[in-house]
């Protein structure tokens, strides 16, 4: 594989679960991407050489997951002007994971973070990808043909559920 272009990070290895749909995805598409541990709270000074030599690196935008408090995705955007998509991870000592939503979602004036849903870390792999397919066509492509698949996905499901009609509540389709 190339040189990455996507950095993904997260605040522990407790968060790799999650974040491992944006690793499988960015797998899948074939994106170079880079994966560490990154804490805010814990190694303040490995977060601020992680952000500030990404764009040396090679990396485009980086991905941050972290859960609790949530400062990762802030911080790093704070320290680099790369993109920086926020995954709020539901963690042991969260509430509910809106401590994360929130923290990562209000952010100051001049320090956006993209944030995708709760545990959304696959959503996060597809915006990334998204942002490098905005200037890379190969990369365009990829993304053309995996939602040509979720459209076919989709249709061949109706079909089925269609053709069977719905026998609850309510009448289906095709009856």
């Amino acid at each position: 594989m190339s040189k990455p272009q996507i950095g993904i990070i997260m605040g522990s290895k407790s968060d790799l679960p999650v974040m491992q749909e944006a690793i499988k995805f960015l797998e899948d598409q074939e994106i170079p991407h880079e994966v560490s541990i990154v804490s805010a709270h814990r190694t303040p000074h490995r977060m601020v050489q992680y952000a500030e030599g990404a764009r040396k690196r090679g990396i485009k935008v980086i991905i941050a997951g972290a859960g609790g408090a949530a400062h990762l995705p802030g911080m790093v955007a704070s320290l680099t002007t790369l993109p920086v998509i926020g995954v709020p991870i539901k963690s042991s000592n969260s509430i509910d994971g809106w401590d994360s939503v929130l923290s990562i979602l209000q952010m100051p004036g001049g320090v956006p973070v993209a944030t995708v849903a709760l545990d959304g870390a696959k959503n996060a792999g597809i915006l990334a990808a998204q942002i490098l397919g905005a200037t890379d066509k190969a990369i365009a492509k990829k993304l053309d043909a995996y939602k040509k698949e979720m459209k076919e996905k989709v249709e061949e499901s109706a079909e089925q559920v269609e053709s069977y009609g719905y026998r609850g509540n309510k009448i289906g389709f095709g009856t």
